[in-house]
């Protein structure tokens, strides 16, 4: 299933205005007590409250900082949110080793942020952002405040097929940690780096990979292609683009998926096993 798919599939919240106001009303009821009751998932979902994704090791280091606790919806280093919606402008902020997101819709900043994924990869150490239901984005401005944060290494556009999709990849730095939380009320992605202070060993990587080729529609449709198999868009040392997949321990992995892929009918542009260190880029 495509980006753009599920994307389609994402259910529109109805009646979010009285959840939200009946979750006020609980936590005026609750004001006067010392500790906060962290309810169950359901209730949590129910109450539009905080739901937070766990899935980051340091949340509570993430949560330390973040001046209003109920405006959190997600804390997370892989995966997705926010609301189906359409028409969405993005803009950025930056603040230190923090990056905001900013959604906007004729010049007002919306409620929930528009739906989105992240994921992350290595060879080299990178986070993918794609967001749908968007038709601007201001890359201008969020290159040059991404490519300010101190522990990124570079920052380029991800071409999608969809004129209401935008998508962008940050190559960071060596040892460099991350979160991404969602917000709402106002709604908005904030990326936080922050150097681990733990020394990783770089390690040989295989892939399943596509000639050089120019940013642009080519490579836009050879990524698509694979999207079930884990494609993603990597540039090259000399500044160009590759299609690749996986991220195998050994180079058999490789020609073992590099054999399905030729198998297949609709197999037609070359592809090929390469190999790079897991925080370089491919030749």
């Amino acid at each position: 299933m495509t980006g753009k798919e599920r994307y389609e599939q994402i259910n529109i919240p109805s009646g979010l205005s009285g959840v939200i106001q009946q979750a006020r009303q609980r936590a005026r009821n609750q004001k006067r007590r010392k500790m906060m009751i962290w309810r169950s998932s359901s209730l949590v979902a129910a109450c539009a409250a905080v739901m937070i994704t766990a899935n980051v090791p340091g949340v509570a280091k993430a949560l330390s900082d973040v001046p209003v606790i109920g405006s959190v919806v997600k804390i997370l280093q892989v995966g997705g949110g926010g609301e189906r919606t359409d028409g969405v402008s993005v803009t950025t902020t930056k603040e230190s080793d923090t990056l905001n997101i900013n959604f906007q819709i004729d010049g007002e900043q919306i409620t929930s942020a528009p739906s989105y994924t992240v994921d992350h990869k290595e060879g080299p150490n990178r986070l993918i952002f794609t967001f749908n239901g968007v038709r601007h984005l201001e890359y201008d401005k969020l290159e040059k405040d991404i490519k300010a944060l101190k522990n990124v290494k570079d920052v380029y556009q991800n071409i999608i097929l969809d004129d209401s999709a935008i998508g962008f990849v940050v190559e960071l730095k060596d040892d460099v940690d991350y979160s991404v939380s969602e917000y709402q009320q106002p709604g908005y992605i904030q990326l936080k780096l922050s150097s681990d202070g733990k020394s990783t060993q770089a390690h040989e990587l295989f892939f399943v990979r596509s000639e050089d080729m120019e940013q642009g529609e080519a490579l836009a449709m050879l990524a698509e292609q694979y999207s079930a198999d884990g494609s993603s868009v990597v540039q090259t040392q000399n500044g160009k683009f590759t299609v690749v997949m996986g991220a195998f321990e050994n180079r058999a992995d490789a020609e073992k998926h590099l054999k399905e892929f030729t198998d297949r009918e609709d197999y037609s542009e070359p592809l090929h096993v390469d190999s790079w260190m897991s925080n370089e880029n491919p030749q």
